[in-house]
């Protein structure tokens, strides 16, 4: 069941991690909910080691890590994607 929570996750983060990235990024779902899922196994790294991982209410700053880190990766592999496929 635990998959199925990553792939949902993946999926919310990488969304909203391609509405934060400027412009039009011309990548697959597949390629974004990979990229949201990773986003978030490297946020919940970062957020640990700033010790904000789990706090009293929502963690806003891990989601914010989580988040940010997917739309780097967005931003770095949309140029890639755009070059094999053109």
């Amino acid at each position: 069941m635990s998959f199925l929570w990553a792939i949902i996750a993946g999926l919310i983060i990488g969304l909203l991690a391609k509405l934060v990235v400027p412009g039009r990024q011309p990548i697959p779902l597949w390629l974004t909910v990979i990229l949201g899922i990773i986003g978030a196994v490297a946020g919940n790294g970062l957020a640990s080691a700033f010790g904000v991982r789990d706090t009293g209410g929502i963690d806003w700053i891990r989601h914010i890590f989580q988040i940010g880190i997917a739309a780097v990766l967005i931003a770095l592999i949309t140029p890639m994607w755009a070059r094999r496929r053109a």
